[in-house]
């Protein structure tokens, strides 16, 4: 069995890390941090993970307690991350990181989009991009994993097929893309509150959201991105417009391009459907469609999933999956929750 632990796991993405490894055939959890519900039974605070963890109890972190695991998992913001993966590179077969701590190769870029610095020249080197459908070779026996931003894997699995393939101009991407409140984690906040995002849709995070430098890094174009907050608990879509380069493209030249590039992929379905976040629900999949618009000359890629599961926790599974050699869909669906 894969031992595995969970740092940050009262969080959202940590109960869906322990929803997820209750079902994959190879791990088990031996020990999982909470710091702000240490000493409360996981099913009291998530009654979801009764049934498959009825012992198990929020311990506070203590960097002995993971030493010698195969897989530590880091669900806890961007600059604890920095402070606690150095502590068990090295010492756990592996560290998958859910923060944005060592997504960025550039390190003068952290100030400005995150407000820290980064100290960690050689970890951040050395770390992984854990986006298998892009970076699986990669992946294979990593020892430090960089989960992608949720939003980031909407809109890199969109458009990274197409910039490869040469389809569209890499200047002047807009990328807009809605997600739910879980997305802001489980801290009480006034954004976040029922009342708040409640029959409301808005805009947020203008012109700078930090998610930016990370999609431009992983699809090599430059993007105009606007997150947007939607009255539902989970999912994203995300809408991303370009124009074309090279030969005037169909949209069945456009889907064409993109289930050829996704054909082996168990995760990534491409359909002329506009896709739903709904039918993501739950799922590792990803959703995704396309058009060009010949009376603007736009390129539309559409992209749906679960910003939980692979926009975080599902994702982070499969890279672990990947990275211990195990078969990649373990622990994971690709059927949703419906209705």
């Amino acid at each position: 069995m894969v031992r595995v632990g969970i740092i940050g796991a009262s969080g959202y993405t940590g109960a869906e890390l322990l929803r997820l490894c209750a079902a994959h055939p190879d791990v088990e959890v031996v020990c999982a941090t909470g710091d702000s519900q240490a000493g409360t039974l996981a099913s009291h605070l998530y009654p979801s993970v009764a049934a498959a963890y009825p012992n198990l109890v929020f311990e506070e972190y203590s960097p002995d307690r993971f030493i010698g695991l195969d897989v530590v998992f880091l669900g806890i913001p961007h600059e604890a991350a920095l402070e606690i993966a150095p502590q068990l590179v090295g010492k756990v077969g592996c560290v998958i990181d859910l923060s944005a701590a060592y997504r960025l190769k550039d390190s003068s870029l952290y100030p400005q989009w995150y407000g820290f610095s980064h100290t960690q020249p050689d970890l951040l080197e050395k770390a992984v991009y854990g986006l298998p459908e892009l970076y699986r070779s990669e992946l294979v026996g990593a020892s430090l994993i960089a989960t992608p931003g949720c939003y980031v894997t909407a809109a890199s699995l969109a458009l990274t097929p197409l910039v490869r393939a040469g389809m569209i101009d890499t200047s002047g991407v807009i990328v807009d893309a809605a997600s739910g409140v879980s997305g802001a984690g489980r801290a009480l906040k006034h954004a976040s509150l029922f009342s708040t995002v409640d029959e409301d849709f808005t805009a947020y995070g203008l012109l700078d959201h930090r998610h930016t430098p990370e999609i431009e890094q992983v699809t090599g174009a430059q993007v105009l991105f606007t997150p947007h907050l939607a009255p539902m608990n989970r999912g994203i879509l995300a809408t991303c417009y370009a124009r074309p380069q090279g030969n005037t493209p169909t949209t069945a030249s456009l889907l064409a391009a993109l289930a050829m590039f996704y054909k082996d992929e168990a995760f990534v379905v491409v359909r002329p459907n506009s896709p739903s976040t709904k039918a993501t629900l739950g799922t590792n999949c990803v959703h995704i469609t396309a058009r060009f618009d010949e009376r603007t000359g736009y390129v539309m890629v559409i992209a749906a999933l679960d910003n939980i599961a692979k926009g975080a926790s599902g994702g982070a599974v499969q890279s672990m999956n990947v990275a211990l050699g195990l078969p990649e869909s373990s622990g994971l669906s690709n059927v949703g929750v419906y209705p």
